[in-house]
């Protein structure tokens, strides 16, 4: 018979691997539409922290709405550097 300890450890383990977001989920998305142009142009890839960081100030529901407007763009990169960038929306 085991320890309950050791029982406790792997649970423990197991759901700090399986930590599971909605924006998580997102992120992984979007990191992964914009590393495969980055990989084709030999730029370095996106990490999820650096997509965290460039998302950070844009809502969830957001994000969502992002998504769609990209995933329909002819270049999904290009779209997506262009939406986020707050100077390409200012009224004049």
């Amino acid at each position: 018979m085991e320890h309950i300890k050791k029982h406790m450890e792997e649970l423990s383990a197991r759901s700090k691997r399986e930590k599971i977001t909605e924006r998580g989920e997102l992120m992984k998305y979007f990191m992964e539409r914009l590393n495969a142009p980055r990989k084709r142009d030999k730029i370095p890839p996106l990490t999820m922290p650096r997509t965290g960081r460039i998302l950070q100030a844009i809502p969830t529901k957001d994000l969502y709405y992002l998504k769609r407007i990209c995933d329909d763009a002819k270049d999904f990169s290009k779209k997506f550097w262009w939406e986020i960038n707050p100077k390409k929306h200012e009224q004049k």
